[in-house]
């Protein structure tokens, strides 16, 4: 990314960084079944002792789940944290375990001829994930099959370990775009039919488009319904989730939005509701792996936006 390699890095980037290597070496040099164990002792402590962002977390299980004793709100807050450190692990190990030759090992790919399909129409293409499963290993693979996509993110403030992260994704086959800036990138990228990667649940900011998600209003960004209505891309809503043991995955396809055909929404609206019911069903089902650390809904929605979603 040259937006992270022109920037200037001080003493406390560089240490920071060298402390994040270390880490990742250390992750690197033990075997998935003790950085399971690790997970384990370390997310206990982030539920029970060190209470890393604990009003937050149980603020967003409390609005999707009121029902929940706190019992069940803690075993879930300790499995989010099990499952967020185990991502970090399963990241530092994936290079070196999956390949070509062995990947059908590590991932279930029931509806891999859909996503064949759609990956061979020359139509550009939009595919949607959430803060939610293995989200990263999702892109890795499907680079590993020769199927390269783009991603929009924003550069992380430490432009080391943006850089390094950066390095993982695009042996992969996947490349970042900034999100500021990017928009006639983004334009270049679907006029060639090439695959837009996004995720979805993300702030809109004031403006957005304000839909129901996991029933809270949340704002959304409106480019991500825009990008498949205005050029006719097709949109895959996916998932990649852990099933029995770490780095063995499931990934499905939760929906499929094709302009080209007469049961796809036709608004932003619409459209985006549609992508957001999809991801719903998934992490009501595993919610463990859904990232109830991010502070998904933020602002009050305005009237029109609360009337609006009353009468659709």
């Amino acid at each position: 990314m040259e937006e992270a390699s022109h920037q200037t890095y001080s003493w406390q980037d560089r240490i920071a960084f060298w402390t994040f290597r270390l880490f990742i070496a250390s992750v690197q040099s033990l075997s998935l079944e003790r950085c399971e164990r690790f997970a384990k002792l370390l997310a206990y402590l982030l539920t029970h002792v060190i209470k890393v962002r604990r009003s937050l977390v149980e603020c967003n299980l409390k609005r999707v789940f009121p029902g929940w004793t706190q019992d069940e709100s803690l075993a879930t807050q300790e499995q989010m944290w099990e499952h967020l450190i185990l991502m970090v692990c399963e990241i530092a190990h994936a290079s070196r375990k999956i390949h070509r030759e062995n990947w059908y090992e590590h991932f279930d790919i029931p509806d891999r001829k859909e996503m064949l399909r759609l990956v061979l129409d020359p139509r550009p293409k939009i595919l949607v994930s959430g803060h939610f499963g293995n989200f990263e290993l999702a892109g890795f693979i499907t680079g590993l099959f020769g199927i390269s996509t783009t991603a929009i993110a924003r550069p992380l403030d430490n432009g080391f370990v943006h850089e390094y992260i950066d390095r993982f994704r695009s042996c992969g086959g996947q490349f970042m775009l900034s999100k500021s800036g990017s928009s006639s990138q983004v334009e270049a990228l679907l006029a060639k039919g090439g695959a837009l990667s996004l995720l979805a649940d993300q702030y809109g900011g004031p403006k957005g488009c304000w839909v129901e998600f996991l029933g809270q209003l949340a704002s959304c960004h409106k480019a991500l319904a825009l990008f498949t209505l205005s050029s006719g891309a097709p949109m895959m809503v996916c998932s990649n989730i852990r099933t029995s043991r770490p780095l063995h995955f499931k990934m499905s396809i939760l929906g499929l939005a094709d302009p080209q055909q007469t049961d796809c929404p036709d608004s932003i609206l619409a459209m985006t509701k549609w992508y957001n019911q999809c991801l719903e069903g998934a992490i009501r089902a595993t919610p463990s792996q859904y990232w109830w650390v991010h502070h998904r809904w933020k602002g009050t929605p305005p009237a029109k936006a609360i009337q609006a979603n009353k009468v659709a």
